[in-house]
């Protein structure tokens, strides 16, 4: 009895140092990139200023206590909106709804994608069939003006809208991406035992499957939350959220309306549209380093120093 249960024990920390292992390596490559060092510094960054918005904004970011279109100046460093709001507190209060909307939309159509594409594989046969046909009709329907549809029938939800917007249309690529991988590895030994062993399927896919599909889970939240940063900024600037949220998107609604451009307030679109493109920016940074990580192809070649 004592040296099955050695064994069992043995059979079960090989798993979990070989897992180890492998989240040391994708630290360590993750830490030697480049690309991945500068988008998780801008992405940093960015959550700091969400975090800290109440702090280091000097103003009420909706009060008007100022003078209208006022120009830049060391009280105003981004100048004043139409109505007398001081552009850079509404900047950085905006942060806090546009980095919430990409985390939470990128979390959910990955969530999706992965139930979809990884079951579908799995089981095969005509639940495959039905999965992948439900994701194809998906995929050929005309993204935009369905996010448009959805969003102005449902206009009064505000940020959920926008969310369960972005998700219903974003997680149909991510799943198929998923659902290709988990062909490949249905048929692996160590899956096999895992049947043998007589081992569920929920079991086989959450604890066998998944964690060797861990950096294509994360690169498809990556590409998914940059999908979401320009969705989000997308439907609010055509007027299709909630205009009173205070985010970049609805900075820059606001900004078209009043003119900002002609009446000699740039910074009230340009800087909103500056972060948009950061933000975005640096998940796709990251998401490009995975893609470098998991594909030594794709891996820029550096040339040995003499």
């Amino acid at each position: 009895m004592s040296l099955n249960l050695v064994a069992d024990q043995s059979r079960v920390a090989a798993p979990v140092g070989s897992r180890s292992r492998v989240l040391g390596n994708l630290a360590r490559a993750l830490v030697s990139n480049r690309k991945a060092l500068t988008g998780l510094a801008v992405l940093v960054i960015f959550a700091l200023v969400a975090l800290l918005a109440p702090v280091i904004a000097p103003y009420p970011p909706q009060a008007d206590l100022f003078g209208q279109i006022l120009p830049p100046s060391a009280q105003h460093l981004l100048g004043t909106t139409g109505n007398g709001q001081d552009i850079f507190s509404q900047l950085l209060w905006g942060t806090r709804q546009s980095l919430v909307i990409a985390i939470l939309a990128g979390a959910a159509a990955t969530v999706i994608s992965v139930i979809v594409g990884v079951t579908a594989a799995y089981l095969g046969g005509i639940p495959d069939h039905v999965l992948n046909l439900f994701t194809d009709v998906f995929l050929v329907i005309p993204t935009l003006p369905l996010m448009i549809v959805i969003a102005a029938y449902a206009r009064s939800g505000g940020v959920f809208v926008i969310i369960l917007v972005i998700v219903i249309t974003g997680w149909s690529y991510g799943a198929r991406q998923l659902r290709s991988q988990a062909l490949s590895l249905r048929k692996r030994e160590f899956l096999e035992a895992a049947r043998v062993r007589g081992e569920r399927n929920v079991y086989i896919i959450l604890a066998e499957i998944l964690p060797n599909m861990t950096s294509l889970i994360v690169a498809n939240f990556l590409g998914a939350a940059v999908y979401a940063v320009l969705a989000a900024a997308g439907l609010q600037f055509l007027g299709l959220g909630d205009p009173n949220d205070l985010s970049w998107g609805t900075m820059l609604f606001w900004a078209e309306n009043n003119g900002a451009l002609l009446a000699g307030s740039p910074w009230w679109a340009i800087a909103p549209g500056l972060c948009i493109a950061l933000l975005g920016g640096a998940f796709a940074l990251v998401n490009y380093a995975f893609d470098e990580i998991g594909n030594p192809a794709l891996r820029p070649v550096r040339r040995r120093r003499q």
